[in-house]
């Protein structure tokens, strides 16, 4: 307990330290939810989307059980949803099978006679529709199944579960990355096993006829050793991308990798890391194209004596990254993170993620969901 306390000094001495360099008012701190003995976590699973001041953004609630790793009672968890109206100030939380995901998964664990089973999508999806939200969920962590949902009227309703081609692969077990480039035609980035049927390497796909059908262009890089997952993309240009993803090596180092295609996904080339050491257990991701036409990524770096939640800006498409901003540092163990992120009209970045003051005794251990939002030229002054 002693150790645990001191811990706890230690993490709020280096948050004390950190935020010293940045304008206090420029960071905002928000839970989206919080349950006394509850667990909540992951919305990199499953996406977030905005309409101007809108967000909406998917994680998993579940009840707190004291273990080793995630502190969760992984018999019970339920897909939920957060809504915001004002920015990411307040939000609401919604259940996802009551809005229409109905399809069994690995972290929405709902019994025999509700589930329903994926089927073929018959109708094509109007990927240019100004409510469209798109989310592809998991059933198992390596080999899948993945299925996919659509709606139009902004998550309130969802339509599916519809079946996502497993592209020759061992399998699809993908969460949500994907770019839009007209109507009918949509570019998407999947986590799928690896030859041995383990987590993962990332494949670039796309559809032409709004989901109907689906094409493999490339994978992003050879087969890893350990995994590479978890992607987030931008469009470079009219032909190119750049996708980050979430890297382990074989001697547990994680990263955030960076790829680049300059031939609309068919063939991919490994640049720089845009982050080099992501800590214990690493972190996904949280890529996003701003007003200005930098990039802003959104990460979290897990550290048994205090995690923290960070971002790097580029001007130069992701070849270059700037220094490491720290957002918060108060206390997570490294059941944190997670993040997905987005842009408000006014210029404001929203970050989504899950997060604890376990270290900070008598804090509570609860792990809930937490979105912080932050003006980009401010915390670089």
């Amino acid at each position: 307990m002693f150790k645990n306390y001191l811990l706890g000094i230690y993490a709020v001495l280096l948050l004390s330290q950190t935020v010293g360099l940045q304008a206090q008012s420029s960071i905002e701190h928000h839970k989206v939810y919080y349950e006394e003995g509850r667990f909540a976590g992951w919305p990199a699973n499953h996406g977030i989307w905005n309409y101007g001041n809108e967000i909406v953004v998917g994680f998993v609630a579940s009840n707190h059980q004291a273990r080793g790793g995630h502190t969760y009672d992984h018999l019970i968890p339920r897909d939920k949803y957060g809504r915001s109206l004002d920015g990411g100030l307040t939000w609401t939380i919604e259940d996802a099978y009551h809005r229409g995901q109905t399809g069994w998964r690995y972290n929405n664990r709902l019994a025999d006679d509700v589930k329903v089973e994926p089927t073929t999508l018959t109708e094509k999806i109007d990927f240019s529709h100004p409510d469209l939200a798109l989310t592809f969920l998991r059933q198992t962590n390596s080999t899948g199944p993945s299925h996919f949902y659509y709606s139009y009227n902004k998550g309130k309703q969802w339509n599916g579960p519809y079946m996502l081609p497993n592209f020759g692969t061992k399998g699809v077990a993908t969460r949500t990355d994907y770019i839009v480039d007209g109507p009918d035609r949509l570019t998407a980035f999947l986590t799928v096993a690896k030859s041995n049927e383990k987590e993962g390497r990332v494949l670039c796909v796309r559809t032409e006829d709004g989901g109907l059908t689906w094409n493999k262009l490339g994978f992003l890089g050879p087969e890893p050793e350990k995994f590479e997952i978890m992607p987030s993309s931008v469009r470079i240009g009219e032909n190119g991308f750049l996708t980050l993803v979430r890297a382990r090596t074989v001697d547990s180092k994680s990263s955030i990798a960076s790829y680049v295609s300059k031939d609309d996904g068919h063939s991919w080339k490994k640049i720089d890391a845009a982050v080099e050491d992501t800590g214990k257990g690493g972190s996904p991701p949280a890529l996003v194209r701003m007003q200005n036409n930098d990039l802003a990524l959104g990460y979290i770096v897990r550290q048994p004596t205090g995690s923290r939640v960070c971002v790097k800006f580029s001007s130069d498409d992701g070849q270059t990254w700037g220094p490491e901003i720290i957002l918060r540092q108060d206390g997570a163990t490294t059941d944190a993170g997670y993040p997905k992120m987005i842009q408000r009209p006014d210029g404001k970045l929203v970050i989504v993620y899950y997060w604890n003051h376990a270290i900070l005794r008598p804090e509570s251990p609860y792990r809930y969901i937490a979105a912080t939002v932050f003006d980009p030229v401010e915390v670089q002054r």
